[in-house]
């Protein structure tokens, strides 16, 4: 019985061999959301909070009421009677009060101004990314330009055009005046002439 065990693998029924084996997650269904111990938030609105918190703290408003109440404070544990003073001097209250917004300001000051770079950063990429754009849309408004000037360097323009007809008629003229007068020489020069030049020279 026992070689015949180790040759023979032991048939256990489906439902055992699915619960001794270990649940693999299926690649087609979603998985489950984890259980988290911290709460969540969304870091957008957080962001956009400590934004502005950090604006209003550096207003002149903030810097008004932080000190009338410190005034307002210091004068309270001053002068008032014993019995209603909740903060003695030294105030010591009072300073952990401003140690603690000071330790709460600080890092949403960092906070926001990590955001203001981020934005900073991406409308630099924008802006780097237009310029190219725009350069490359010049420097080809450019090329064009100059094939332009080119193919019109080989035009007939209307002023070239003008200043040709204008040398042809002047050519002309100065041709028909002196055809006429070629033509009014030769009439006088036969009418100088002796009259028995001619028969003489036969």
């Amino acid at each position: 019985m026992g070689p015949e065990r180790d040759g023979v693998r032991e048939r256990l029924p489906s439902g055992a061999t699915a619960a001794g084996r270990p649940r693999v997650p299926r690649l087609d269904q979603p998985r489950p959301p984890r259980r988290r111990i911290l709460p969540e938030w969304d870091p957008e609105a957080f962001g956009r909070l400590s934004e502005r918190i950090a604006r209003f703290i550096g207003t002149g408003r903030f810097l008004v009421w932080m000190t009338v109440t410190i005034i307002i404070w210091v004068v309270w544990n001053t002068l008032m009677p014993q019995s209603v003073r909740f903060d003695e001097y030294p105030f010591i209250f009072l300073t952990l009060a401003l140690s603690l917004q000071a330790s709460y300001a600080a890092p949403l000051i960092l906070l926001a101004q990590n955001r203001q770079d981020d934005r900073d950063r991406v409308n630099l990429e924008q802006d780097r990314k237009q310029n190219e754009r725009s350069i490359a849309d010049t420097e080809y408004l450019t090329r064009e330009i100059a094939a332009l000037r080119i193919g019109l360097g080989e035009v007939a323009t209307r002023d070239w055009i003008r200043s040709e007809l204008q040398d042809l008629v002047k050519e002309l003229e100065e041709r028909h005046n002196g055809h006429r007068e070629h033509n009014g020489t030769l009439p006088a020069m036969r009418a100088q002439r002796p009259p028995g030049r001619d028969a003489g020279d036969h």
